[in-house]
């Protein structure tokens, strides 16, 4: 039980007492005192990341303190990538304070990746951007955006899609601003200058260096199909108006049929009525005999001067082996 107390303290007395590391600092020309690593150790820091940093950061030159190491660590921040963020600015020659190296690691986003983007610049390749022209042709136009690192805008600026909607969107407007769809094919130029000039990578993490038209392809004839398209719907239109008057047509002569039957209808009824008519006069004594046969005459004179100026032949007053009319009720 006492050795293994007497090793538990030991084990406990060299972690809260890193004399291992207090003695690298001495002969790393970085002294701290044995003090601020114990106090590291109380508060929840490792103390092996402050002095392996620091000692980074004095070695290439740089006024980094302890104090800065220990509040980035603290706020959950990567103190070895931003430590060596800030020694790759000053080898590339480029300002990057300590604050805005932490607070774009404390964003989220890699301080050392932009950096090196900043340096080097990165070639984003874009889908087909479709495009048409006032001909009526479709382009497929497809870009490569050279942008770098915006160190100033990198924390809080939009990223690679708003580059690529951007620069689709100057694309497609500098395609439909052309008369003719041969003028792109022959200075496909015209397109990256006309959107490079309209500034897309304002409020941006990024700073478009270059726009290059990687590819330019003819699609479709959209202003025929457009047209073909019209002219389709142009042809239902005539044909929905015709069958719409020849429906009206069609039920304006089933009335009038319907009205002439109606009418023909009551003539019949009429008619029907007339030989009644005659008869209650025979009984009624309103009417003879010779008067009748004088009505039939007229009546016959009457067809046959109609037949006349026709030229159809009057109907035969015998037919049927009548040889003459008999007045009605007899």
């Amino acid at each position: 039980m006492i050795v293994f107390a007497v090793i538990l303290g030991l084990l406990l007395f060299f972690y809260y007492f890193p004399l291992g590391l207090w003695i690298r600092t001495i002969a790393a020309g970085v002294p701290l005192s044995i003090t601020s690593l114990i106090r590291m150790r109380l508060i929840g820091i490792q103390p092996g990341v402050i002095v392996t940093n620091l000692v980074r950061a004095r070695k290439a030159g740089l006024p980094l303190t302890v104090d800065q190491m220990q509040s980035h660590y603290l706020a959950g921040g990567n103190v070895e990538q931003v430590t060596l963020a800030m020694i790759a600015a000053q080898r590339a020659q480029i300002p990057l304070e300590w604050q805005r190296a932490s607070a774009i690691d404390l964003a989220g986003r890699n301080v050392l990746e932009a950096l090196q983007q900043s340096v080097n610049p990165r070639v984003i390749e874009t889908p087909i951007f479709q495009g048409v022209a006032q001909n009526g042709i479709q382009l497929n136009v497809k870009a490569r955006i050279t942008v770098r690192t915006n160190l100033d805008r990198y924390v809080g600026g939009a990223g690679e899609p708003t580059i690529v909607a951007r620069v689709g969107e100057g694309v497609v407007s500098a395609v439909g601003a052309a008369q003719d769809h041969k003028e792109v094919l022959e200075y496909p130029d015209r397109i990256s200058k006309a959107v490079l000039a309209k500034g897309l990578d304002a409020g941006t993490a990024f700073e478009i260096v270059s726009i290059d038209i990687a590819d330019v392809d003819v699609g479709k004839n959209i202003g025929a199909e457009l047209q073909t398209s019209q002219a389709e719907a142009d042809r239902k239109i005539a044909q929905a108006k015709a069958a719409e008057r020849q429906y009206s047509a069609l039920a304006a002569e089933q009335e009038q049929k319907a009205f002439t039957q109606q009418m023909r209808a009551k003539v019949v009824e009429a008619e029907a009525q007339i030989p009644q008519a005659i008869a209650e006069a025979f009984r009624n004594g309103n009417l003879g005999v010779m008067d009748y046969y004088k009505l039939n005459n007229i009546k016959a004179d009457t067809e046959m001067r109609g037949a006349i100026g026709t030229g159809v032949a009057p109907p035969d007053p015998n037919a049927g082996g009548l040889t003459s009319p008999k007045p009605p009720g007899q």
